[in-house]
């Protein structure tokens, strides 16, 4: 009995000892120390609003097209005799080169039967204006009055005369067509195609190829109604449009300036196309360097548009989907202020009204603002918490990443 006891007693006693112990350690514990609850102002980046002059941008793009193509075609008929050796695809020539020979034997003699003809008239017409003067003589020697026309031969001399100017005609058509056996080069150009070959007859209007001028390139280049709101196109050829391209594997520009626009508003995707000159394309005549600009090249194009002055320009994130901005005044509260957009782009946004010049533009993202929202700067107080400074580290990587995107 004693030792049920002992067995039963003995935890008893311990868990009650240990009780004892734990309530005479709670009593024996501080309280927390109390600290007031501190509501302290929204930590938040900003940067001054500067107003500025701008140049604005109109980015577009297109295709490079010769300004003269043309299908060089016979005017006479005969056998292709030579061709030139520039008279290949991607060849190129001067203006005046003959690219096409064809056989001229029956056209120079045609010349001189023309040229023969032409001396026998001039030798008739000389010798009825002597048939004229004996006529007057032989007049004058019998009578005082004075002598008809028909006596002088006067109808005979035109008719020689006119005979004579048939005959130069003739001549001339001859030594033309003679002339026509030798297609030339209307200009500076490139040879895209050719069709014909030595010994190949060829017929009037037969089409010998194609060529392109080198001297000019022109782009055509969409526009939006948006876009003609800061692009004059009436300024021909003084606004500069520089294009740019990757050509093997490294980037290329060019220079070149509007010289018009179609003046037809494109029915099927409601554009109006503003044509583009560069100069010397090809590199041809050695005042310019670098790559050449090749027809068919898909460009990029940034024309230079219209000025504006007392704008500012922001980061486009800071505009919001009401057309507002938010910005901290002298006082550093929040105010939420509507603005007049003149422009927006995937990059930046220009405002035209609605801000001023003491306020100063909040880059760092701000939940549910207000106005009047009290707001601080890092700078404004010494103990800005690590945590408070990762945060508006984190904001702001976020926001550049989206404005990357």
């Amino acid at each position: 009995m004693i030792s049920l006891l002992k067995k039963i007693g003995i935890p008893f006693i311990i868990l009650l000892v240990a009780a004892i112990v734990m309530m005479v350690l709670f009593s024996m514990r501080e309280p927390p120390e109390k600290k007031p609850i501190e509501n302290r102002a929204l930590l938040v980046d900003a940067k001054p609003i500067n107003f500025e002059s701008v140049s604005f941008k109109v980015e577009t793009q297109g295709n490079v097209v010769p300004k003269n193509q043309t299908s060089l075609t016979a005017q006479v008929s005969g056998r292709v005799i030579g061709v030139s050796s520039v008279f290949v695809e991607g060849g190129f020539f001067n203006k005046g080169d003959v690219l096409i020979t064809l056989e001229a034997d029956d056209f120079e003699t045609e010349v001189k039967l023309a040229e023969a003809e032409l001396a026998r008239a001039q030798a008739t017409l000389q010798e009825e204006i002597a048939r004229g003067k004996v006529a007057l003589q032989e007049w004058s020697s019998f009578n005082s009055s004075a002598p008809p026309e028909l006596g002088l031969r006067k109808p005979q001399l035109a008719r020689e005369e006119a005979n004579v100017k048939a005959a130069e005609a003739q001549y001339e058509r001859a030594n033309r067509n003679l002339n026509r056996t030798r297609i030339r080069a209307p200009y500076d150009g490139l040879v895209v195609s050719r069709n014909v070959d030595i010994g190949q007859f060829v017929s009037t209007a037969t089409n010998l190829g194609d060529v392109y001028s080198t001297d000019v390139a022109e782009v055509r280049l969409p526009l939006t109604d948006s876009d003609l709101a800061f692009v004059s196109l009436d300024s021909e050829g003084t606004v500069p449009v520089e294009l740019s391209a990757t050509m093997a594997g490294k980037p290329a520009t060019w220079q070149g300036y509007v010289v018009r626009d179609e003046g037809i508003l494109d029915q099927r995707n409601r554009v109006v196309y503003a044509v583009v000159e560069v100069q010397d394309p090809y590199l041809r005549n050695g005042k310019r360097e670098g790559l050449p600009l090749r027809f068919g090249q898909f460009v990029k194009a940034i024309i230079t548009g219209n000025s504006a002055d007392e704008l500012v320009v922001l980061p486009r994130h800071t505009l919001r989907l009401d057309g507002s901005i938010i910005v901290i005044t002298p006082s550093k509260e929040v105010a939420i202020r509507p603005v007049g957009v003149m422009r927006a782009d995937e990059n930046y946004v220009y405002i035209s009204s609605g801000l001023k010049s003491s306020d100063m533009i909040a880059l760092s993202a701000i939940p549910n603002p207000y106005n009047g929202m009290p707001v601080r700067f890092e700078g404004d107080v010494s103990d800005v918490s690590p945590d408070e400074k990762n945060d508006m580290e984190d904001e702001n990587n976020i926001v550049q990443r989206g404005d990357n995107e």
